[in-house]
């Protein structure tokens, strides 16, 4: 066992000290088998909310109608979740009714795949009720039961099958792509918001081509938001090598594909439901992808997209044209760095300056001024001193 785990077990062990079961089940535990990273783990037991609540002192309430109780322990928290057992699913997304049930494989029973329903107990013993650990070793996704059922019960269940291929490099069990494939309509029962996580996941995973391949061959591009007639342009993106692209840089690429800029590209992003600052921040990115299409950074062009998003774009320039992005995002970093000013509070002047050397009243013009002396300052034209620029302004008055 390893960390967090062995933090971890001292929560088990307070819990089995109480007189119940406990164990860490989900991604944690894949992963671990998986010999992946492990970030946070999730403990599911036999002890109801409220029996979880008397044996810790700290604890909140983030989602208890669904037995989920956030554990205060010792500098860290723990998601503890009581063993259940769901009834129908009305909505396709969510249990007419929670039972809470004292046994471990029924609450396995009622997971999404058999990679995702394995335990692991306080020992570091395995409990694989589903041949969770078969499936890993196949290196395939496939649902817990009846796959028709697991995706009928929650539609959202279908695009975590294809995130986890874009993740985990697997494939997906013949039954299971089958029934994704038949039932990919369910999708349009998910709000948009659960379909833009899971897709995030899918574009920022290291198998996200073979993700779209499947996405576009079952079809079930045509239930997410804007893709319906996209076939062609999803395609399209599948010629491109993605790999190191960020999911910003992701998104930028898919604009790209369907030919969308400026407002379009706001209405795009937006049908997705991403925050305004991210919308921004690919917006930014698409505008400057169009100028460096067509040409070489200027210092002023990269002066004004900035390092993150200069990269960003000269990433996307390379992928576009086929070619490797090493060297040139390393000159661009050099030519940024050399930069004499990185941004307009690095001058060594003010518009009060400005104000000040001139029989003026304010307006406009100021600005135009703090713009031609930007540009001089990055072409070298000037030096960023305040005494210089005050000379090299009153030489542009006498020309």
């Amino acid at each position: 066992m390893i960390e967090p785990f062995l933090t971890a077990r001292e929560v088990l062990k307070q819990i089995e000290n109480a007189g119940f079961e406990a164990y860490f089940v989900g991604g944690a535990v894949r992963d671990f088998l998986l010999q992946k990273p492990i970030h946070d783990v999730d403990i599911a037991t036999s002890a109801t909310p409220m029996e979880i609540k008397r044996i810790f002192p700290k604890t909140v309430d983030i989602g208890i109608e669904h037995g989920t109780i956030l554990v205060l322990y010792r500098s860290n928290s723990y998601e503890i979740t009581t063993f259940r057992a769901e009834s129908e699913y009305l909505d396709f997304r969510r249990p007419k009714e929670v039972a809470f049930i004292r046994s471990l494989r029924k609450d396995l029973e009622r997971r999404d795949f058999t990679i995702n329903a394995i335990a692991m107990d306080i020992n570091g013993s395995i409990h694989d009720p589903f041949a969770g650990q078969a499936s890993i070793k196949a290196r395939e996704i496939k649902t817990v039961g009846k796959a028709e059922e697991r995706f009928q019960e929650d539609a959202l269940r279908i695009m975590r099958a294809v995130r986890f291929v874009s993740q985990l490099s697997f494939e997906i069990e013949s039954k299971t792509l089958k029934a994704l494939a038949e039932l990919g309509y369910l999708l349009d029962k998910i709000a948009i918001e659960r379909k833009r996580s899971e897709f995030e996941k899918l574009i920022a995973g290291e198998n996200r081509r073979k993700a779209f391949e499947i996405t576009l061959e079952t079809k079930l591009y045509a239930y997410l938001p804007c893709f319906e007639n996209r076939k062609a342009e999803l395609t399209k993106l599948l010629s491109y090598h993605c790999e190191g692209l960020n999911t910003n840089e992701m998104w930028s690429l898919l604009c790209y594909c369907f030919r969308l800029s400026g407002k379009d590209a706001e209405q795009f992003l937006r049908e997705w439901r991403l925050p305004v600052k991210q919308i921004k921040e690919i917006q930014l990115v698409l505008s400057f992808l169009a100028t460096r299409l067509e040409q070489e950074w200027t210092t002023y062009q990269l002066y004004s997209a900035q390092l993150i998003a200069s990269i960003s774009v000269e990433k996307l320039y390379h992928v576009i044209n086929g070619s490797r992005s090493e060297r040139s995002v390393q000159a661009l970093v050099e030519m940024y760095n050399g930069m004499p000013i990185k941004e307009r509070t690095d001058l060594n002047i003010t518009g009060s300056d400005i104000l000040a050397w001139n029989n003026r009243k304010g307006g406009p013009w100021i600005h135009e001024i703090l713009l031609q002396i930007e540009h001089a300052v990055l072409e070298g034209l000037v030096e960023n001193e305040k005494l210089k620029i005050k000379e090299w302004l009153l030489k542009c008055k006498q020309k």
